[in-house]
């Protein structure tokens, strides 16, 4: 016992050490020293072993101390339950820059042109294959170092790094020096890796994969460890192989990755023993190996016997007993397999691995292919595992199971590639996916690539990772071992297909189909197999049966095994009998255990016509403990001939006791002529037991397609009342694709799996909606199957037979609806069941992608009784409708498939309907069609499952109920309608009607419009051909409440010819109150060409205020789809607009009796309320014929008009005509009160409110209230000045609104001037009166005209606006063109009041308006659909943000401009949307509200830019969003970690208001610049978006801008670029405010070419921060010396920038000076530049010339600037040429400045620069001077040698007196600041961290740097010139190439280097697949942050498809990688020519 005791205690502490491996620090010395000691304990342990015994005993003795590997591998799979944090916070996860530099070697022919790649492994994990260098570079050559910078994770401090290359390119061979690793964060953490080998396969030891140890002494070489190992191929007939073997060795530190086993000599030959020696970092105790071979030679298969595996290092010697066949076409067919140590070999996990080959031209390969799975940080691997067998072909899937002893799913990555060999090497993968049914998880790779060598970046290997957001949670199963035994009898064996069901505890399996190979099931055999089920608890029974009746399938079984491998469970199952229709009891099914019971049943055929049935019936008995499966009823004990009319016929069925018998499942396969069949009932006993103890199941129905509901198949319960209550219908819609040849003749089967139990395979062979042609391409089959109650649908199984001429099915979709349960469940499934076909599946398990809720409906069995009289049945088609106390049902249609409603008869209906409750009547009628008609109804009995009893209700009514209509029912009078619905109402009004003749009409109308709705329907016809209708169209509206009964939709507004292709129908329908809609049902009578497409229904409902979207998006024809004519439809949530709800309003209009005084034209009103509340405009008459009747002379009219609420009180009401008709304009006069001249347009306002209220008796109480503070009527002259300029005036007419706060004037046309006969002349001023209701404050009026007459252009000047009653003065700057000639050509212009004092810019309101909107940030989103048919979608998108913790942003509607149509295919779109701040970006959502299958869209990328956090997500989506596609979902969740996340530049958000000057003509519509200096850095140029109306005289425009986080700011600098029609602007202030900080830049100017003093178009400003001037103005003296050269001068114009501690002076043209002879050899010329903002320090020049003249060369000394103000002057050497034909050929240089001469306890830190790493400075805390208080601030000073900049730092906190610490104590650290004296650089630490007090020195925290604030001394010494080689690569499609000028500017850490041109001499540049080089020298960048690159769109093709940019600092050897992929093209994409650009490291 002591042993296997140890071994346990030993398991359990290996596992803790495995889990805890993330915490150990991993120190080199401390693990040499554990390992020495390692060894001491395992010799002392071992004696005397190794001496006395031999190598067998050796071997033995150490096995038995290693068996525990499989125990703890077990133990791991045991504990195994998935975790639902996905520990994604882990160190590991977080990015990190590491420099790998590579040393090739000096040796002749060391350098290679393959793919090299490199892994690093860490104490965190291990990185994924990083790709070094790209094709572009000339890397690895002989003797050349090679620096390379990649971002990959966080590792920790390194252990070893693999490297490799991929053996392919001309001379792959690479002999590789050294390589060291940097982590860029904590550059003292430099790791050396020695190798001095060759990477070949022809060189040296043939490895191109080698393992490096490192070290962190560049001296120091560890020594790797050697590996003997021992292959025994087994003494046996044709165990040999020519294969070539691989071998992988797993230990608990990693692998040794694949390795060739190979040697000189003939290997693995039958019999012999084989040693090779490997060589590999100690991997500790090795747990496994992986052998297998490639499959290659003629005789590949092999028997391997034992591995033996001598470890030198660690003097252990492992056993791994293998003892198979590597062979595919012997035992299980594995080529590979894994071996654990020691004997015992626990189970393996298998993987189902699906690779997908794509849909390209040539993508398949006759190349083996391999792949690696990788678990969790990279830490575990499968190993490499060869896909043999595999077709690769194009467009197919191919299935691979892998088995191996390693949990790793979730995987993290897969690698996929291949081995180059074959003839067409190359392939294109399209995506991978893995299932692991043991943790139930399948994740998707996608791919989507070439791999090959010649194609894209050829790679033959990638890695892969999983696109998050497509993880599907699947049922998890378990596998178990099954051994079948076939008796040793003659004749025992059989080649029938064998299956198997297994029964427990908690559920039953799949039925498993047994893959029966040739030789499987014969006589005295063992076969075994591998079966994976679900957790069914403790197995109970297990079923197994074969197919064939032939006289040669017969089998005797033996006995059957079942092993759970996982628990080591084992069942066995003795049979002992046959399996044969002519032996024994002619069975061929058999249940096991043999504890058997015998069950009678009789199956009664009715007594009915016809009743009989030559069809194979099936039956299975289910009851408590299980069923019986489906049996075939094929031997009749009492009859020859079954199932004859009237027969009872019986039947044994053996099966293992089933307990309580609940239900029956009986049916027939539909084959043969007289199928149909009525049966009566069936009977159930147990053998032995009396008749009457028998179970009786009745039925009494028909089992016939075209009898009652044509279903074949019935599901019996034992008699009783109500039978059919008890079975759930389920509504299975399948939909065929629409893809050629998807259709199937083929017998399609589901099976349903639920929560409660799961359903058998059901043959659907009765449709619903019989389209007769079941499975037809692109039609929908609808299928009601009904069975018990499942529970919620987890899965769905679907499949078919795979028969008849063409089975190959492609399926679309399945959509199951389950009415009772209210559910409906969407199953995407868009893949071929074929054998040919993609993956050669013909069933495939589905999961559903959402579940909706639908209506919940009931069961209801409605017994209909027809009385047995003459002539008492009918023909006609019967309804009813069910009322209960919740309201009643819709109507229902009573008929099956059988001559219904006879004489005599009784017949059931099940029907689902709402739940009425309590029942209290039904209404039950026919439509009078056919014959007979004529009915004599008996009885009708409604049963529901609560209540079984129907109980009858009288009603008293005793009061009248009268129902008006007085409407037209006829096309074209009144609304159009022929059907109308009364309202009830109540007597009171008749009675009141009767005594008050006139009154009544109008307040009935009103009464009844009350309770009436008006919906306005829209109906768009789809636009597709063919989809148009003449059929007649109905409607039916549902609402909570009630119904509208059947509307014909008859009279179209918008179309005579109604619903004709692409159109849009308006239909006016009045319905009683039914409340909220809920759903809607359309349809049509199929006449004429009746097939119908339709869109969308929209319903607006002004009375609710909401405008509701019913998509549908399907044919309602006859021959389309599912062949339905009539569809329901539901409303789409997000396409649901609500507004204000209308009410209706009663309007009398009393026209005067004055002669004359009726009109024809249209009158409309508008209604005001207070507060400016006002309705639209309504016309009051709907056709010509009202307008001829009403408005008559002396007339009143009553109109009763839906309208806005504008509230109890009416302020007053506007009435105005068109002037149209035959008598417009006949001075109309309407009065209220008092009488007004009216022309077109009138303001009444009330005096008195009435209020009538209606008592119960009918009398009529009446109150009037005089309105207090009534509006009263005022009086406006406007002052309207024409401009004084040439051709100012106009004869057009001239229209003009004002706007007040408490209303607007309306439009009134300016008719007559009260000043001038003739109008609007330059110069003159035109007075006008007009009343109108007081509008308050007037504050903005809108003029146009309507460019009529000869000259209608218009100046105008300003417009005065008096309101004479109060006497105030508005006035109204315009000074602009209303024309369609100039300016920019608008006739209509708003203007705004201008107001006496303009604000000051501190505006306190603005400040607390920003900080209340702080939460929310801009996210700017770009979307680029993709390029397949389909893609574009003219749905609305959105995205929401989601945070950590299930924050959220509301949904960002993502709106197109208007003159976009939608996402177009290939189009790209950018959005800036506002959401809240959701913290750090978990997911972000992608949808659209398109609802219909129509609506699909097709997203290539999304990118969602967070600037405010300097971060970019880029998602390479590549998938559809739509209903009929994919997984038809039309919203997907992205997960950021499927995301490529950049670095961006981070931005702060600034409000900042420009001021524009109360000058003449100050406003402007030019282009406006606006560029900001900081002490921080400056922004780039923005431009200040004009939006119509900013930048007017006198007025203040505010923005939102994102700047650069360059506080405090220093100064401002605006441009504007002189075009459009106004090109000066007259510029006051701009003033910019951040939280607290305000800026004000005073500038008080011109800016324009003609106007002012200066005649300037850009102006810088200081920023004046409380009052305090940021920056000074002074003179810069340039001095520019040119050199004592030959031909130094030049001629050309020259340019100069200064950069200065403020930012740059901009560019300064060297013009003025006093030599009139610029720039001659050794001149010096001097410059004056006065009133320029200071600088400060300057840093650098950047000077250039235009290259123009006849001798533009020239060769600069230097540069001196002096700065007067401060007094001090700064030199800049050159001493180059600046000219194209000399040194570097470029005219542009920058030159560099050259004359810059809470504890008591004690802490210490470690600063870690980037040269070295400085001592331990203690912190000592004494009791005098106590530091480290809390909130408290201390400063240390420290000398120390010169570390570089530092990059991270070491913190400690130990006790003062050493001694040891009792307890914990911790010391808070916020923060550390490390200031560098001598340039005063600072680096800040933001630690919020806990030091715990230690005594230890290697307690310690390490903090990153998270800010420098480098001094302006430090960055000015780093500028050095500094050489940058810039390759650019142009993308390889067509038209890819530009002929225009290129242009770059690269952004990094000390500045930019300005645009500079890219060209080269004598060379065709940017062509496609292109790779062009160029150098260009500048001032050094510093970290490169991003590039622009642009092109001025010139030459004949200017469009470019840039690929990528590399820019290489040639000085350090770092190469930036900026990736584009995307269009410059102004016709494509989104029309940039323009891109900016992050590096990808």
């Amino acid at each position: 016992m002591g042993s296997k005791d140890k071994k346990s205690k030993d398991g359990k502490k290996k596992k803790k050490s495995h889990d805890d491996d993330d915490e150990e620090p991993l120190i080199e010395e401390q693990e040499e020293e554990e390992d020495s000691k390692k060894k001491k304990k395992k010799k002392a342990k071992k004696g005397s072993a190794d001496s006395d015994e031999d190598k067998k005993k050796k071997g033995k003795k150490s096995k038995n101390k290693q068996v525990d590997y499989a125990a703890i591998y077990q133990n791991e799979l045991l504990t195994y339950h998935t975790d639902s944090s996905d520990g994604y916070e882990d160190e590991y996860y977080k990015k990190k820059v590491y420099e790998v530099v590579t040393v090739t070697g000096d040796v002749k022919g060391a350098g290679t042109d393959a793919n090299v790649f490199v892994t690093l492994f860490g104490e965190f994990g291990v990185t994924p294959k990083v790709h070094l260098a790209s094709k572009s570079r000339t890397a690895f050559e002989k003797n050349k170092t090679d620096v390379f910078r990649v971002k990959t994770h966080n590792v920790g401090p390194l252990s070893k790094v693999r490297i490799e290359h991929d053996n392919t390119g001309m001379n792959a061979s690479w002999f590789l020096d050294r390589v060291v690793v940097t982590d860029m964060n904590r550059p003292h953490l430099r790791f050396y890796f020695a190798c001095n080998n060759w990477l070949s396969r022809e060189e040296a030891d043939n490895l191109f994969v080698r393992d490096l140890l490192g070290s962190m002494n560049p001296m120091d070489v560890p020594k790797l460890n050697k590996y003997i190992v021992s292959v025994f191929t087994a003494d046996m007939k044709g165990s040999g192989t020519d294969a070539d073997v691989f071998l992988n060795i797993f230990g608990e530190n990693g692998d040794t990755g694949e390795r060739r086993l190979d040697s000189d000599k003939d290997n693995f030959e039958r019999g012999s023993e084989d040693k090779f020696t490997v060589e590999a970092p100690n991997l500790g105790r090795l747990r496994k190996i992986t052998i297998g071979h490639n499959n290659r030679g003629s005789s590949a298969g092999w028997f391997l016997d034992k591995v033996v595996i001598d470890d030198m290092g660690n003097k252990e010697v492992y056993e791994f007993p293998v003892n198979r066949w590597f062979a595919m076409d012997e035992c299980d067919g594995k080529i590979q397999r894994d071996v654990l140590v020691g004997s015992m070999q626990p189970m393996g996990i298998v993987y189902n691995v699906q690779v997908m080959t794509g849909n390209v031209r040539g993508a398949g390969t006759n190349s083996k292919i391999h792949m690696v799975m990788h678990g969790a940080k990279g830490l575990k691997n499968s190993g490499k595992v060869f896909l043999e067998g595999g077709a690769f072909e194009r467009g197919l899937i191919d299935i691979f199971n892998v088995e191996i002893c390693e949990l790793i799913s979730p995987l993290s990555r897969v690698t996929i590639g291949h081995d180059n060999g074959a003839v067409g090497a190359g392939w294109y993968c399209e995506k991978v996916v893995i299932y692991c049914p043991f943790t139930g998880i399948e994740q998707t790779f996608p791919c989507g690539m070439w791999l090959d060598e010649d194609e894209g970046d050829g790679l033959i290997e990638r890695e892969l990772y999983e696109m998050v957001s497509l993880r599907q949670k699947k049922q998890k199963k378990y596998p178990w071992s099954l051994w079948i035994w076939t008796s040793d009898v003659k004749g025992a064996g059989t080649d029938a297909q064998v299956f198997l069901q297994i029964y427990g505890e908690r559920g039953k399996s799949d039925e498993v189909k047994l893959e029966n190979n040739s030789d499987s099931f014969e006589q005295g055999q063992l076969d075994k197999f591998i079966v994976e089920m679900p957790d069914i608890g403790k197995l109970l029974k297990l079923r197994i049966w074969h197919e064939k009746r032939h006289p040669f399938a017969g089998w005797h079984l033996a006995k059957v095994t079942l092993l759970k491998t996982l628990t080591m469970e084992k069942y066995s199952f003795e049979c002992g009998r046959w399996l044969d229709i002519n032996e024994d009891d002619n069975e061929i099914v058999r249940e096991l255990p043999a504890t058997m019971i015998k069950y009678r049943v009789t199956i009664c055929t009715g007594n009915v016509s016809g009743s009989g049935t030559d069809a194979s019936v099936f039956l299975n008995i289910i009851g408590d403990l299980g069923d019986t499966g489906e049996r075939l009823m094929f031997m009749s004990k009492n009859n020859v001939n079954k199932f004859e009319k009237g027969n009872h016929d019986e039947f044994l069925i053996e099966s293992v006791s089933l307990g309580q018998v609940r239900r029956v499942r009986v049916g027939h396969d539909g084959r043969g002529g007289g199928c149909g069949w009525f049966l009566d009932k069936v009977m159930v006993r147990e053998e032995g037991q009396p008749e009457s103890a028998a179970t009786e199941f009745p039925c009494f129905r028909w089992l016939d397609r075209n009898e009652d509901d044509g279903q074949i198949v019935r599901e019996l319960v034992p008699a009783g009342d109500g039978l059919r209550l008890f079975n759930v219908n389920y509504h299975i819609a399948i939909k065929t694709g629409s893809v050629n040849g998807a259709s199937s003749d083929s017998r399609v089967f589901v099976k349903l799996y639920g929560e409660k139990c799961d359903t058998d395979k059901v043959i659907l062979a009765v449709s619903d909606n019989d389209l007769r042609n079941y499975f037809e391409t692109g039609r929908t089959d609808i299928f009601i199957f009904e069975t018990f109650d499942v529970g919620k649908i987890n899965r769905l199984l679907i499949g078919h037979t795979n028969e008849g001429l063409r089975a190959g099915w492609f399926l679309d979709s399945v959509q199951i609806s389950v009415p009772v349960h209210g559910m409906q469940y969407m199953f995407p499934s868009d893949r071929w069941l074929c054998k040919d076909e993609a993956d050669g599946k013909v069933e495939v398990e589905i999961y559903p992608s959402e579940v909706l809720e639908i209506e919940q409906l009931i069961n209801y069995e409605v017994t209909v009784v027809t009385g047995d009289v003459r002539a008492g049945g009918t023909n006609a088609n019967v309804f009813c409708q069910i009322y209960g106390d919740e309201g009643k049902t819709e109507v229902l249609s009573l008929k099956s498939r059988s001559n219904n409603f006879e004489r005599g008869t009784t017949e059931i209906f099940k029907i689902e309907a709402l739940d009425v409750g309590k029942i209290y009547k039904i209404r039950i009628y026919h439509d009078g069609k056919g014959v007979g008609d004529g009915w004599f109804l008996e009885t009708v009995d409604i049963k529901r499952l609560t209540m079984e009893v129907v109980e009858t209700f009288t009603f008293p009514c005793n009061r009248w109920y009268f129902f008006p209509c007085k409407r037209w029912l006829a096309i074209d009078e009144d609304d159009g309608q022929l059907a109308r619905e009364l309202v009830p109402v109540d007597e009171a009004f008749m009675k009141k009607g009767d005594d008050d003749e006139e009154d009544s009409d109008a307040t009935l109308g009103l009464e009844q419009k009350a309770m009436s709705t008006t919906y306005t329907l829209r109906l768009k016809t789809g636009d597709k051909k063919y989809a148009g209708t003449d059929a007649n169209v109905f409607m039916i509206l549902y609402g909570t409440k009630d119904d509208t009964g059947i509307i014909n939709l008859k009279a179209s507004k918008t179309h005579k010819n109604k619903f004709e292709r692409g159109m849009i129908d308006e239909f006016t329908v009045e319905a009683v109150d039914i409340g909220p809609l809920k759903k809607l049902r359309v349809g049509h009578d199929n006449r004429g060409s009746a097939g119908w497409f339709l869109d969308w229904v929209e319903i607006d409902a002004q009375s609710l205020g909401q405008k509701l979207r019913f998509p549908c998006g399907r044919w309602l024809d006859k021959g389309e789809d599912d062949g339905a004519i009539v569809r329901d439809l539901f409303p789409n949530s997000l396409q649901t607009e609500f507004y204000t709800p209308f009410v209706p309003y009663e309007i009398k209009i009393f026209t005067s009796d004055v002669f004359a005084a009726g009109t024809d034209a249209d009158v409309s009103i508008v209604l005001y309320g207070r507060d400016a509340v006002c309705t639209q405009q309504k016309s009051l008459c709907v056709n010509k014929r009202e307008r001829r009747m009403y408005f008559e002379r002396g007339a009143e009219d009553m109109f009763i008009v839906e309208l806005e609420d504008v509230g109890d009180v009416i302020e007053k009401i506007r009435i105005a005509h068109d002037n149209r008709g035959v008598n417009p304009d006949t001075n109309t006069h309407c009065t209220l009160n008092h009488m007004i001249k009216l022309s077109l347009l009138l303001e009444l306002v009330p005096s008195d409110i009435i209020t009538e209220k209606l008592s119960r008796d009918g009398s009529l109480k009446v109150t009037e209230v005089e309105v207090e503070d009534a509006l009263e009527t005022h009086t406006y002259k406007v002052s309207v000045m024409t401009g004084d300029v040439y051709g100012a005036g106009t004869d057009a007419n001239v229209f003009l609104t004002i706007y007040g706060d408490l209303g607007d004037t309306g439009e009134r046309k300016l008719s007559k001037s009260e000043t001038n006969s003739n109008k609007f002349e330059r110069g003159a001023v035109d007075k006008f009166t007009m009343e109108a209701v007081d509008l308050g404050q007037v504050f903005k009026i809108k003029i146009r005209h309507d460019n009529s007459m000869v000259s209608p252009d218009w100046y105008l000047d300003q417009v005065e606006v008096v309101d004479v009653d109060t006497e105030e003065v508005f006035l109204f700057l315009c000074e602009r063109w209303l024309s369609r000639k100039r300016e920019d050509r608008r006739i209509k212009r708003a203007f705004y009041v201008k107001v006496k004092d303009i604000r000051s810019v501190k505006g306190s309101a603005h400040i607390n308006d920003l900080c209340s909107s702080c939460a929310v940030i801009p996210y700017h989103i770009t979307i680029c659909t993709g390029l397949e048919r389909d893609a574009s979608t003219t749905s609305r998108a959105y995205v929401i943000i989601i945070g950590a913790s299930h924050t959220q942003t509301e949904r960002l509607w993502l709106d197109l401009p208007d003159e976009k149509k939608g996402f177009e295919a290939g189009s790209l779109e950018n959005f800036e949307s506002h959401g809240s701040d959701v913290g750090e970006i978990k997911k972000v959502e992608l949808g659209h509200d398109g609802a219909t299958p129509e609506s699909c869209w097709l997203v290539d990328e999304l990118s969602v830019a967070v600037p405010t956090k300097g971060v970019k997500y880029i998602f390479a989506c590549k998938c559809w969003l739509a209903k009929d596609r994919g997984d038809g979902l039309t919203a997907r969740v992205f997960n950021v970690l499927d995301a490529e996340a950049i670095s961006i530049s981070q931005k702060v958000i600034y409000e900042v208001t420009v001021v524009t000057g109360d000058v003449q003509n100050a406003g402007t519509d030019t282009l406006i610049f606006m560029s900001v200096f900081g002490a921080n850095g400056s922004t780039e140029e923005m431009l200040l978006q004009k939006n119509e109306d900013r930048f007017e005289r006198g007025q203040e425009d505010t923005f939102n801008m994102e700047i650069d986080d360059i506080a405090p700011l220093r100064k401002m600098r605006l441009r504007i670029d002189g075009s459009g029609s106004r090109p000066d602007w007259f510029l006051d202030k701009v003033g910019s405010l951040q939280t607290k900080e305000v800026s004000v830049f005073t500038y008080e100017d011109w800016l324009s070419r003609t106007r002012g003093p200066k005649r300037t178009m850009i102006c810088e400003m200081a920023a004046v921060v409380d009052e305090e001037v940021m920056v000074e103005l002074t003179t810069y003296i340039i001095q520019v010396r040119t050199s004592d050269v030959a031909g130094a001068g030049t001629d050309a114009n020259v340019w100069i920038i200064i950069f200065g501690e403020n930012g740059d002076t901009g560019t300064l043209a060297l013009k003025e000076c006093s030599k009139s002879n610029k720039f001659e050899r050794k001149q010096v010329d001097t410059f004056r530049f006065s009133d320029i903002l200071s600088l400060g320090d300057l840093s650098k020049v950047r000077v250039w010339h235009d290259n123009t003249g006849p001798a533009p060369g020239w060769h600069l000394e230097y540069i001196d600037v002096k700065d007067e103000i401060m007094d001090k002057t700064f030199r800049f050497p050159c001493d180059r040429w600046l000219a194209k034909n000399d040194d570097d050929g470029q005219i542009m240089r920058e030159l560099a400045c050259a004359s810059f001469s809470e504890t008591k306890e004690n802490a210490w830190i470690v600063l870690e620069g980037k040269k070295c790493r400085s001592k331990e400075f203690v912190m000592e805390n004494s009791s005098k001077k106590k530091r480290f208080l809390r909130g408290n601030v201390d400063r240390f000073e420290f000398s120390s040698k010169t570390l570089g900049d530092i990059a991270g730092i070491c913190l400690g906190h130990t006790p003062k007196d050493g001694k040891k610490v009792k307890g914990e104590f911790y010391w808070f650290v916020e923060e550390v600041v490390v200031t560098e004296r001598e340039l005063g650089n600072k680096y800040i630490f933001t630690c919020n961290a806990l030091i715990p007090l230690s005594p230890k020195r290697d307690d310690f925290l390490t903090f990153e740097c998270t800010k420098t604030i480098e001094s302006f001394a430090s960055k000015a010494r780093s500028l050095v010139p500094v050489k940058y080689e810039i390759i650019v690569i142009t993308g390889d499609e067509k038209g890819a190439g530009t002929d225009a000028n290129v242009f770059i500017t690269i952004y990094g850490t000390n500045g930019d280097s300005g645009r500079r041109q890219l060209r080269q001499k004598f060379r065709n540049l940017f062509e496609r697949e292109q790779t062009d080089r160029f150098v260009l020298e500048m001032l050094d960048m510093g970290e490169l942050q991003k590039v622009r690159v642009e092109h001025d769109n010139s030459g004949l093709s200017p469009g470019w498809l840039l690929d990528r940019v590399e820019v290489t600092n040639t000085a350090n050897g770092v190469t930036t990688i900026f990736l584009c992929g995307k269009w410059l093209d102004t016709e494509r994409a989104d029309g940039q020519i323009s891109r900016v650009f992050y590096p990808k490291y």
